[in-house]
């Protein structure tokens, strides 16, 4: 495996098909180290067990987990990351009318529920607003607001890999899951570029490892233009041949199928459309790739896909990896009132914990509720039929 290291702004970057993005371990290498939110170093799970390839995936916390917190806001990153302990985050950025990142997946601020409740309390389009004008939006009638990519990145651990989709260039002519011509891929590349300049000069900035994703062919091909050495993921939809063209056409580091689309799943083409009888994951480790499936929102989906060798799971809810190898003892102190929870692996004591009164973060943050989004161009975001209520186009 390839792992020529080059340097971006004050980053380094571990280029090659299939490769190490700094601490997370997208590429599920063995015994490979990452740090935690705490600064701690970590191995592959006790007695080796590798992460991805039949190992326990990366877990990419989509928006944030925007199943039990307000998507792409900083409560959900702080939560994600120092609270939950993510590998890794996914946001999605569009640029402001003053040219400052945001992070928001929708272009319409309140395209939802048929307009009767938008992602935020303004109308119209995310790049008729200032920077300021947005942060003083408030997001899913949570108290949240819209951040700047810097804010994100000030934000979370440094350990943190981050998994930027480049959402929207600031139009509404846009052409996502498909292929191009070579002169509308040329002039659309243009339309993007001011956005991944804007990026990478704000990411270049801090210490977390970066990977592009885009629904649209040109966003890639302009990301590789500016920084070839800035790891990309294509975001397959509903084709695995024309994701494969446009992966291998711009040799992405990273496949990102939705988690319909891997063989040998239960799910392999019944949730969102059919597909060709083709084996991603087999594709991913004679190419050297790292596949990273979307949008999980169930323990059963998270089991299979990593039973299938995937290498990262983008997650709309965490803690979704249920081990049978994991053991629970409870013993009552009847003196004390207190239940005690002793969580073993393979007979090796991890932890211990104590049932209080206390509500947690998913608890009280639970009730937070999205819905589907239509992008325009060729894509089109179907609702998941997975339990969890957010807009999954990733």
């Amino acid at each position: 495996m390839s792992r020529d290291t080059h340097e971006f702004g004050r980053r380094s970057f571990v280029a090659g098909t299939g490769a190490l993005l700094g601490a997370s371990s997208l590429g599920g290498v063995a015994g490979a180290t990452h740090d935690g939110a705490d600064g701690t170093d970590s191995e592959s799970d006790e007695g080796g067990t590798e992460r991805g390839w039949g190992g326990h995936p990366e877990i990419i916390a989509h928006r944030g987990f925007a199943g039990v917190y307000p998507e792409n806001t900083l409560g959900a990153f702080g939560r994600a990351t120092w609270g939950d302990g993510a590998d890794m985050i996914e946001i999605d950025v569009i640029p402001s009318k003053d040219g400052e990142v945001m992070v928001i997946h929708d272009p319409d601020l309140s395209s939802r529920d048929e307009g009767t409740r938008g992602l935020t309390d303004l109308d119209g389009y995310v790049w008729e607003y200032t920077a300021e004008e947005l942060q003083e939006a408030n997001v899913l009638q949570s108290g949240e607001t819209v951040p700047t990519l810097g804010e994100v990145l000030d934000l979370v651990p440094d350990s943190v890999g981050v998994n930027v989709e480049f959402k929207n260039p600031d139009t509404t002519d846009i052409v996502t899951s498909g292929r191009l011509s070579e002169e509308e891929l040329a002039e659309r590349m243009e339309t993007w570029r001011p956005l991944t300049e804007r990026v990478f000069e704000v990411a270049s900035r801090y210490e977390n490892e970066i990977l592009v994703s885009s629904f649209a062919e040109a966003a890639i091909a302009v990301v590789r233009d500016v920084d070839p050495d800035v790891p990309v993921a294509y975001l397959f939809f509903d084709s695995i041949e024309t994701g494969l063209e446009i992966t291998r056409e711009y040799d992405c580091e990273a496949m990102h199928p939705p988690y319909d689309m891997i063989k040998g799943t239960p799910f392999f083409g019944n949730v969102y459309s059919s597909y060709e009888d083709i084996d991603l994951v087999e594709i991913a480790r004679e190419e050297d790739r790292t596949l990273n499936v979307w949008t999980i929102g169930t323990w059963y989906q998270a089991e299979q896909l990593a039973a299938a060798g995937v290498d990262g799971l983008i997650a709309d809810y965490p803690n979704l990896l249920w081990s049978g190898n994991d053991e629970m003892e409870w013993e009552r102190d009847d003196s004390e009132g207190e239940t005690t929870a002793t969580e073993t692996e393979s007979g090796t004591e991890t932890g211990t914990e104590t049932e209080t009164e206390t509500e947690t973060p998913a608890e009280t943050e639970s009730s937070t509720e999205t819905t589907a989004a239509t992008e325009t161009g060729t894509e089109t975001e179907t609702p998941t039929p997975t339990g969890t209520e957010t807009d999954d186009g990733n």
